[in-house]
């Protein structure tokens, strides 16, 4: 199934989209800083949410590896 139509698959692409923008932005400021506009803005945008709303992604990103690890009953 795609990550499209599963939405704990969606979440799980945008927390890591958001994850890796802003560790590679600490690394490489210049690169995402000058491309804030078009297709490539999106990567800026997700480093700066990951940078200003640190603790909330943590939290976000240990729920979402506790709902992957947990076995599900459905069988």
């Amino acid at each position: 199934m795609s990550a499209l139509f599963n939405f704990q698959s969606l979440l799980l692409v945008i927390l890591l989209l958001i994850c890796t923008s802003a560790y590679v932005h600490s690394f490489f400021p210049g690169i995402m800083d000058r491309n804030k506009d078009g297709i490539t803005g999106i990567f800026w945008k997700c480093a700066r949410i990951g940078e200003r709303l640190s603790p909330y992604i943590s939290i976000c990103c240990l729920l979402m590896a506790g709902f992957i690890l947990m076995p599900s009953s459905a069988s």
